[in-house]
């Protein structure tokens, strides 16, 4: 099943209310996958999964012909025990936890030279998170990084992308048997970067993988995060949040692979836009493989059309191979302020400029609150607050 939401309507499974647009229906036409960039053409952006990214914006990331020629100043904080490592790329945990899917992801996967190794001891719990903090300082980068968790671990990454670059990346979480992970990734560039990243998560088994993506800054983000399990009893709590702004364009794909039986998945993604050529895509790709019975799944997509010139793209894919399930199903809606929430607050002498700022922390509250980390979640409310006077 597979639709396209336009702005105003709601889907809610099987249901769907305004004009959808059909879409193949086969959620695996994104799904190939190599580390050779020779085996992708280069888009021509009527592909599926290119049709909505603007190409003449990713700076040569998609046709082989940005150099690495900037800077990445990458820092890691990490608790004792907790080993750090750079390595080349012969190392054999590169590439495990899965292979690019598109022909940026390969190319960042080809053209790297140096790649991060973080690794969390089995049976390490940690009290404090670790803290990566990618500073670009100009140019074009490829980058790579690991990040390993082993058996019955548990640990909080934090991944704060800040600064001006164009970069193309892979992520990797290689999430042990037993094992609990919680990433929180956050998009804060400056506004004339360039971010194209695929994070995979392989899961083991009965072990736990909670990702939130955050994305507030950057000309072009294009973030992939993708899910596969690699025994039963694995669970993945994606959730997301974008704050789209005047002439960016901001796309999340995601893709969960239930090729194994007994895993669940729960997908929440929420996004505010505000301005003119304000550009949001989310793409929602879930697989339920013949051999997958008692999977359970859930995705959702919400936006919040702040003002006029901005555009949603949101289509939800949900593909099921065996009826042997728990359950399964997905809603996406895209809409305005609801005129009686605002009426509602101003009523009580709430000023309109406050009234809408309390109705948008409360569209994003419940999500902030999945990361756990005060301080964090003190510093992505606040920057919504300022996104929000930008606008007035």
């Amino acid at each position: 099943m597979a639709e396209n939401t336009p702005a105003g309507s709601t889907t809610d499974g099987a249901i769907t209310v305004g004009q959808p647009v059909a879409q193949p229906t086969d959620a695996r036409v994104s799904a190939a996958a190599s580390y050779d960039v020779a085996d992708f053409p280069v888009p021509s952006g009527r592909e599926e999964e290119w049709r909505f990214t603007p190409l003449e914006r990713l700076r040569g990331l998609h046709d082989g012909t940005a150099d690495a020629t900037g800077a990445l100043r990458v820092e890691v904080t990490a608790p004792e025990g907790v080993t750090v490592e750079t390595v080349d790329r012969t190392d054999p945990r590169l590439g495990k936890a899965g292979k690019p899917v598109d022909r940026v992801a390969a190319q960042a996967y080809t053209s790297f030279e140096k790649a991060s190794v973080i690794t969390v001891p089995k049976d390490a719990v940690l009290a404090e998170p670790i803290r990566i903090a990618v500073h670009g300082e100009g140019g074009t980068s490829y980058g790579h990084q690991v990040i390993e968790v082993g058996a019955f671990a548990e640990a909080v990454v934090v991944l704060d992308h800040t600064g001006d670059a164009v970069v193309a990346a892979n992520v990797e979480y290689l999430i042990g048997d037993g094992a609990r992970l919680t990433v929180v990734s956050v998009q804060d560039w400056d506004d004339t970067a360039v971010h194209a990243a695929q994070h995979t998560a392989r899961i083991g088994r009965d072990a736990r993988f909670k990702s939130v993506v955050v994305t507030f800054g950057g000309d072009l983000v294009r973030v992939q995060p993708r899910v596969v399990y690699g025994a039963p009893g694995g669970e993945a709590e994606l959730f997301g949040l974008y704050f789209t702004d005047q002439g960016q364009h901001q796309e999340h794909r995601l893709f969960i692979d239930h090729d194994t039986p007994h895993c669940r998945s729960n997908v929440a993604y929420k996004g505010a836009l505000q301005g003119q050529d304000a550009h949001a895509v989310w793409i929602g790709d879930v697989l339920i493989r013949a051999a997958a019975e008692g999977t359970d799944t859930y995705e959702l997509n919400r936006n919040l059309v702040l003002t006029d010139g901005a555009r949603v793209d949101s289509v939800p894919n949900l593909e099921i191979e065996t009826g042997e399930i728990i359950g399964a199903g997905h809603a996406s809606a895209t809409g305005r302020f609801e005129d009686e929430q605002l009426f509602y607050l101003q009523s009580r002498g709430i000023p309109a400029d406050e009234a809408r700022r309390l109705v948008v922390r409360g569209f994003f509250g419940e999500l902030v609150q999945q990361i756990g980390l005060p301080d964090l979640e003190e510093r992505l409310m606040a920057k919504i607050d300022a996104e929000l006077k930008a606008s007035v």
